[in-house]
């Protein structure tokens, strides 16, 4: 959950705090090292205290900058590599001359060191987006009768819509209410015949960019590179394809739905790990942090991250050697590990990437930059996962991956007490589709299948490709008259969508069979079970839904 601007202000205030509380005691105990430095003869127990001091400074150095202190940063990294060298050679002479240096380093003023620094390095990262799902569309569409039928798919698949005929009547409504996604003729009124000249001059008027398709009549070279430079996000000819428009609204709204990107912040220096957990939880993301890394794997099996944000130098261990750990279970092979820390030599960071690792980022490193480094290795995770995971037609689980989620879902429902219902699913008269229109159409409407499941079930239901033109979806917390309910409706708006081939449309009809888990169902008995009352479904006559059993 995202917080307000002034809250998030607000707790990073608290943070900058307890940092420069923090630096009021560490200063002194580098003082203190410093101290100690100078006055010892014995030459093992000085290095055990250059050890500390460097291991001190390390961490100094990649916080430092992150809360405002850039030149204290700058000076402990200094400092820290003048430790690493004295701990491989060293002379008396050159441990006073550091230690003395040490000392100058831990009087500073923290409070002047902060007020005199140039503004901060960092400017915290305000997630002003809505987390709510609107998926508002106006449809800016001159002639009645297609303007008339798009509305009516789109709201078919769940999607709020508002059809104008005019650019006047488009104004008015956008100054009424923004919407998620603009739909726009190429060829408008008398007032405003171009539409992608109008389109750019309400683009470049609203507070927001939109997302933008456009309708045309024609499908030259030229119009289209035109369409691109107004920046369209999808183009369609007419006749009009209403499944490939809803899959291009898909794709564009698929961010929205999407769960939140859960990264994992290895990192011993606690302040900063909540920082960095603060900032990327206010961009929408799940995060987790770990200072312990011996607990590693239970983190992994629990949390299952998408990103692994690792410091390099801890005192159990390093992180390259985590990350060595990690990568022993294959089942982590996907997950990026992205190296955070105040190295900054270049040799040092290619090393910890050939044992393990995917990218580097040196400390510090501003909010901004923070996110967007995180955004796109996860978003690029995801993107993997699902195209190893998922249907390449559809976007739904494979076969195999949505039994196992039936496995999962029918555990966790005997566990807990509740109920879960498995649904069988499957297009009627499917293969004179195909044969009379061809498999490209057939193909369309699978995918409109697909996208309308998405759109009209819960985030927690779980839905797959079992095969062909069939389809498994599996519903936790709900009984058989809810799910009853909820794919007879789904059924009749599908019945009602539109399909074009060959400049004429048909209809297609889908039945389906649901069975409910008990504390002693296991998941191939519930499909099997769903699928003999989807083939009773279609014995009865086909495009219905019964379920396994008289209660329904």
């Amino acid at each position: 959950m995202t917080t307000s601007d002034d809250e998030l202000q607000q707790l990073l205030l608290t943070l900058s705090t307890q940092f420069r509380e923090r630096l009021e005691k560490e200063l002194p105990e580098l003082h203190t090292l410093a101290q100690q430095l100078l006055t010892s003869n014995d030459s093992a127990v000085q290095q055990l205290i250059l050890r500390d001091i460097r291991e001190q400074l390390h961490k100094l150095a990649g916080a430092a900058g992150t809360f405002g202190y850039a030149e204290l940063g700058i000076q402990a990294r200094a400092l820290e590599l003048s430790s690493v060298a004295l701990l491989n050679a060293s002379t008396v002479a050159q441990l006073q001359a550091h230690a003395q240096a040490l000392q100058l380093f831990s009087q500073q003023d923290c409070v002047a060191q902060i007020s005199d620094s140039s503004e901060p390095s960092t400017a915290p990262y305000l997630n002003s987006s809505d987390s709510k799902v609107n998926r508002r569309i106006y449809i800016l569409e001159p002639d009645q009768q297609l303007g008339e039928s798009l509305q009516s798919t789109l709201q078919n698949f769940g999607y709020a819509t508002e059809h104008v005929r005019t650019s006047v009547a488009l104004r008015a409504a956008v100054n009424r209410q923004l919407p998620d996604v603009l739909i726009i003729d190429s060829h408008l009124d008398e007032e405003n015949p171009d539409g992608l000249a109008f389109a750019h001059e309400l683009a470049a008027q609203l507070p927001l960019p939109l997302p933008l398709l456009v309708i045309s009549q024609q499908h030259d070279f030229d119009t289209r590179l035109r369409a691109v430079r107004v920046g369209v996000a999808g183009f369609f000819t007419k006749p009009l394809n209403f499944s490939a428009l809803e899959s291009r609204l898909d794709s564009i709204f698929v961010q929205q739905r999407g769960k939140p990107y859960r990264v994992l912040i290895i990192d011993d220096d606690l302040e900063l790990s909540k920082r960095y957990r603060l900032v990327l939880d206010n961009a929408g993301m799940q995060v987790e942090t770990l200072s312990q890394p011996q607990n590693i794997d239970e983190v992994m099996h629990r949390f299952n991250p998408e990103v692994v944000l690792l410091d390099v130098h801890m005192p159990l261990c390093s992180g390259p050697e985590l990350a060595q750990i990690i990568r022993f279970n294959d089942a982590w092979l996907r997950v990026p590990i992205i190296y955070l820390s105040a190295e900054t030599d270049i040799s040092n960071q290619i090393k910890a990437l050939l044992k393990a690792g995917d990218d580097f980022i040196s400390k510090p490193i501003s909010d901004h930059a923070l996110v967007a480094s995180i955004l796109a290795r996860a978003q690029r995770a995801r993107l993997l996962s699902n195209a190893l995971s998922r249907d390449s037609l559809t976007g739904l689980l494979k076969h195999a991956d949505i039994k196992e989620q039936v496995a999962v879902e029918v555990e966790r429902s005997a566990r807990n007490g509740g109920s879960a219902c498995v649904v069988m699913l499957d297009l009627d008269n499917f293969k004179q589709v195909n044969d009379r229109y061809g498999h490209a159409i057939g193909d369309n409407v699978i995918r409109a299948l697909s996208n309308l499941l998405r759109q009209r079930l819960r985030r927690i239901d779980s839905i797959g490709r079992y095969g062909g033109e069939e389809f498994t979806v599996v519903l936790p917390d709900c009984n058989l008259e809810q799910a009853k309910n909820i794919l007879d409706e789904i059924r009749q708006r599908f019945a009602e969508l539109p399909f074009m081939a060959h400049d004429s449309s048909f209809h297609v009809t889908f039945s389906a069979g649901i069975a409910q888990g008990n504390s002693q169902s296991n998941a191939n008995q519930l499909i099997e079970l769903a699928d003999q009352a989807m083939y009773a479904a279609k014995a009865a006559g086909r495009n219905q839904v019964l379920c396994s059993t008289s209660a329904c």
